[in-house]
């Protein structure tokens, strides 16, 4: 697989040197030409000193030949731009942006970009650990438009001894698996929960705390 990095700083190298690790050809475009004399010397990946931004800059790159385009620089613009530039002129199947300011990922998803924001996921994970102690896994898939979460349903969980037919569930929720004592269990309907049960349970962002809820009795 080769990847195309286009940005700075501890989380480009952090990322570079997890990439090559995997096998993966990395190329990363950095304009500061000391940090690409750094990055060439630390990292087993090709750098190359321009603006990611810049068409010609992207071909000697080889975009046209990257499955994968990381735009992760400071400057919202240049991301948005760089994942146009690689999806709509190089034909790259898959370019990620990063959003610095969170206010811009709406404006980046109706342009067709695929978008994350540390911010908003940092965020998430802050709030969902200081309220739900139970949530033991959590993974947005999607593109994050859906919630894989694991709980651990205790003694007082509303739905601990209830069958799921019981169990009032909005559109679009789902529990995928229950585990028992280590043992997976697929769940029907007349499924009964229990106290100390692993639950999986898929979501959408709409619902997300409204399902989490049923479970946990948080409010």
């Amino acid at each position: 697989m080769k990847i195309l990095i286009i940005g700075g700083g501890k989380p480009l190298y952090f990322l570079c040197r997890n990439f090559t690790a995997k096998g993966y050809e990395v190329v990363i475009i950095n304009r500061n030409p000391g940090e690409c004399l750094h990055l060439a010397r630390q990292l087993s990946a090709t750098v190359i000193c321009g603006d990611g931004s810049d068409p010609e800059i992207l071909k000697e790159a080889g975009a046209m030949g990257a499955d994968v385009v990381l735009a992760i620089s400071p400057n919202d613009q240049d991301n948005l731009i760089i994942c146009q530039l690689a999806s709509l002129q190089f034909g790259v199947p898959r370019s990620v942006a990063l959003a610095n300011d969170p206010d811009n990922v709406e404006v980046f998803e109706r342009l067709g970009v695929t978008v994350f924001s540390t911010t908003h996921i940092v965020a998430g994970l802050i709030e969902q650990r200081a309220s739900l102690e139970q949530i033991t896994n959590h993974l947005p898939v999607g593109d994050g438009r859906v919630n894989v979460t694991e709980i651990i349903l205790d003694g007082n969980s509303p739905t601990a001894g209830k069958c799921l037919k019981d169990i009032a569930l909005p559109d679009n929720a789902l529990v995928a698996v229950v585990i028992r004592a280590d043992q997976p269990i697929i769940p029907r309907g007349s499924s009964q929960l229990m106290g100390g049960d692993r639950v999986v349970l898929i979501t959408l962002p709409e619902n997300h705390g409204r399902v989490l809820k049923t479970f946990t009795g948080e409010r």
